[in-house]
């Protein structure tokens, strides 16, 4: 089987979508075009005349890299109860690892949390993986994203975190004027949106 269109471009985020993640996952996704892949995200589906796991199923299908953030793991103060939305996304990315084809078993994942050894807690069964920190740090984050990335794919062109956190920074700056021009507010970008954005200013800010 051949690889999916961009396959090896593709990395799939998982992560939590609530306001206070936002930042995080702003960062996440300027990390992996700073560093020339193609952000991925269940946020980018919308077609209602699919079932949305056979969606997410579909797109993490198409990713060899992948994002798992598993730091979210309070109760949802409207229903008392945890959202399992991020650990079954991260399942699904092991099992088509372990046990799909050969182009499957060529992913390869970044898996964070908030805390050290938190995880253990509420997912032992992952003990034994390299699980890392950000402390919802931001700059943290991208640091991670990008060593990750450049271990992971062994590209050579790849810039340095620190100089990767000083082009989100830019670009957020510039962000609001983007928007602005476009008759858009920061507030109401969609996750495609801002991806777009982030491509966009890139391609004209080439290192």
């Amino acid at each position: 089987m051949s690889s999916p269109l961009f396959f090896d471009d593709n990395v799939f985020i998982n992560c939590p979508f609530d306001a206070l993640y936002k930042p995080l996952l702003n960062a996440a996704i300027f990390a992996v075009h700073d560093a020339g892949f193609i952000a991925r995200c269940a946020l980018e589906i919308s077609d209602s005349a699919q079932n949305r796991l056979a969606k997410i199923l579909a797109l993490i299908g198409e990713c060899r890299y992948g994002i798992h953030d598993i730091s979210r793991t309070e109760l949802d103060p409207t229903h008392g109860l945890p959202r399992f939305n991020m650990p079954l996304e991260f399942g699904i990315f092991l099992g088509c690892r372990s046990f799909g084809t050969k182009v499957q078993r060529a992913k390869s994942c970044l898996v964070l949390d908030r805390e050290p050894y938190r995880y253990q807690r509420f997912i032992s069964d992952i003990a034994g993986q390299d699980i890392l920190t950000h402390g919802n740090n931001p700059r943290t984050l991208v640091s991670q994203v990008r060593t990750w990335l450049r271990t992971a794919s062994k590209r050579t062109t790849i810039p340095g975190g620190e100089k990767i956190w000083e082009r989100c920074q830019q670009f957020q700056q510039e962000l609001p004027a983007i928007c602005r021009q476009l008759h858009l507010q920061v507030e109401e970008l969609t996750f495609v949106d801002y991806r777009d954005f982030v491509a966009t200013w890139l391609g004209e800010n080439i290192l």
